[in-house]
């Protein structure tokens, strides 16, 4: 299978307090470098239009900001306790005071924005209410300092207060937001670590399983790429490779070449779903191999196609022993053809001699009747292993017959079986209706379902017979009394050899070959046989025929 190598997703261990504190540092330095920023563009506008005299307390306040400044980029916030951090901010304040202590009307008190917004953003409610109230104090203590014979305006002691709060209240929201999203954003990031950890684990353990089992699977996707194969298919077309039969594909009679559009995998991209579709690749007189191939589509979740999985298996083995089972069986039934027909001439030989006593007679008689049914029996066997090589001995050859005639000759030869058991035959629904069949083949069928119907059926019971026609098919139907048959033996019902349970039970002789070689007669006319059934109550088998066209001295014959 094409691998995906697991990578292990590590799960580190929080260090408690780190990454935090990382953006701590990060946050202080950008705060206090621009607040130094600002402080350092008011103090170029000083120096320019103010003397150098009186500036002590402006120049101590601005070298304290620098210091500040200093400290806060050269101090390893991430190896001493937060606390310690909030000593900055409370230190700007102080010196933003001195500032406005030496420049009462220079607006400094707007400085102040700084650092009340740091201590909210940075320490929660007790930094908010903290540097909201030390600005406010300072700004006070300022402001008597500076105009101490003055009456305040109430408005001025009010309006830079409420500045600061406002200011801050912002900047604590806003942290708060931006720390609830940061933590909802590392434990979904931590959900997805977990779930990619699970499906890469799932995908190495279907990776294993699919790589363990011996049929390949190929995974078509929507685009009709290849998306997945496993290492059993790798082995399949390597083996396929070695007996050089790239362009050599044929059908599941190992002769008839395969047309490429009509190839497993082209149908598959086509959109098509198959069951156990049997390919040879290999030349007819070489090395080859027979592949079963079934194709399922795949549904997204809104049950649109999404591709396909195809899953090929070698099945060589089975095939060429099934061949040459089918070989055998051919070989042994016209070995025995001959002799048997030998000796049913002899016994119908002796049976008409007229100085054979009653007796005798009799016991040639039952010799005769066991020697026709073993001859149907290799006939039968003879026909099933024929058809399976695609034998031109299994050929149909049609004609425009009427199906209810068949039927009624069938009947006729029947009834004395039916006779033996009081089982009633009734013809009743029997219409004409013209097919398209090989009037001989044909009787073949009608044959076997009516006597299947007899043989499996109640003493006493009934077997119902029909045809009828409609535009462009002709419908045969056979209904019994009998037994009936499970679900589970339907699906083999059709398939050589084949006797489920229900017929073993019965104690009934037979190969199992009549309904396979019934319905392949069928389809080679390009019709089908259905059946419907409920045990205990019966069985009813329905024949569909291509319709044909009444000859033209019976015109008008039909209803």
């Amino acid at each position: 299978m094409r691998r995906f190598t697991p990578v292990s997703v590590r799960r580190e261990r929080p260090r408690r307090g780190l990454f935090a504190d990382q953006t701590r540092a990060r946050t202080a330095a950008l705060n206090q470098l621009l607040l130094g920023s600002v402080v350092l563009f008011v103090t170029l506008l000083v120096i320019g239009q103010r003397s150098g005299t009186g500036l002590e307390t402006y120049f101590l306040g601005v070298v304290m900001i620098f210091v500040l400044t200093g400290v806060t980029m050269v101090v390893p916030w991430n190896r001493i306790a937060p606390g310690w951090l909030a000593i900055i901010p409370v230190l700007d304040i102080v010196a933003i005071l001195l500032l406005r202590l030496a420049i009462p009307d220079g607006g400094f008190g707007l400085l102040w924005v700084f650092p009340t917004m740091w201590l909210a953003a940075g320490f929660g409610v007790p930094g908010l209410c903290g540097g909201v109230l030390g600005a406010c104090a300072a700004f006070l203590y300022s402001a008597l300092a500076a105009h101490p014979e003055q009456h305040l305006n109430v408005y001025t002691l009010l309006l830079l207060p409420m500045v600061l709060l406002a200011v801050s209240a912002t900047s604590y929201l806003t942290a708060r937001r931006t720390a609830a999203q940061r933590t909802l954003l590392s434990k979904q990031a931590q959900m997805l670590s977990q779930l990619l950890e699970r499906t890469r684990s799932q995908e190495q353990e279907v990776t294993e399983i699919l790589d363990a089992v011996d049929f390949g699977v190929i995974r078509i996707g929507r685009d009709g790429g290849i998306a997945v194969t496993n290492e059993a298919h790798g082995h399949l077309q390597r083996a396929i490779a070695a007996t050089d039969a790239d362009t050599e594909v044929y059908r599941d009679d190992g002769v008839t070449p395969l047309p490429i559009e009509e190839q497993p995998i082209e149908r598959a991209l086509r959109g098509e779903a198959f069951d156990d579709q049997l390919v040879w690749f290999g030349p007819p007189e070489g090395e080859r191999r027979a592949l079963s191939v079934t194709a399922r589509r795949l549904l997204d979740s809104h049950g649109e196609d999404a591709g396909a999985v195809v899953i090929s298996r070698d099945v060589t083995a089975e095939a060429t022993a099934l061949r040459a089972r089918d070989d055998l069986v051919a070989s042994v039934t016209h070995e025995l053809r001959t002799p048997l027909t030998s000796i049913l001439g002899y016994l119908d030989l002796a049976i008409d001699d007229p100085d054979i006593p009653p007796q005798a007679r009799g016991n040639l008689e039952i010799a005769e009747r066991n020697a026709e049914r073993l001859l149907g029996i290799v006939g039968d066997m003879l026909a099933a292993s024929q058809a399976s090589r695609g034998s031109a001995e299994f050929s149909v050859v049609p004609d425009d017959i009427d199906v209810a005639e068949v039927i009624r000759a069938s009947v006729e030869s029947l009834l004395p079986r039916a006779a033996e058991r009081a089982v009633l035959i009734d013809t009743s629904g029997l219409e004409v209706a013209y097919a398209r069949a090989d009037s001989m083949r044909l009787r073949q069928v009608i044959d076997n379902l009516i006597s299947n119907a007899i043989k499996y059926n109640r003493d006493g019971g009934t077997v119902s017979l029909g045809s009828t026609a409609d535009d462009g098919s002709v419908w045969i139907l056979v209904r019994d009394t009998g037994l009936g048959i499970t679900k589970e033996e339907q699906a083999g019902l059709f398939q050589r050899f084949y006797r489920g349970d229900t017929v073993r039970a019965t104690g009934m002789k037979g190969t199992g070959l009549g309904l396979a070689i019934s319905r392949d007669i069928v389809r080679a006319h390009g019709g089908d046989i259905t059946v419907r059934s409920t045990p205990g109550v019966g069985s009813t088998f329905i024949v569909r025929l291509p319709a044909g066209s009444p000859h033209p001295s019976t015109k008008g014959e039909r209803p």
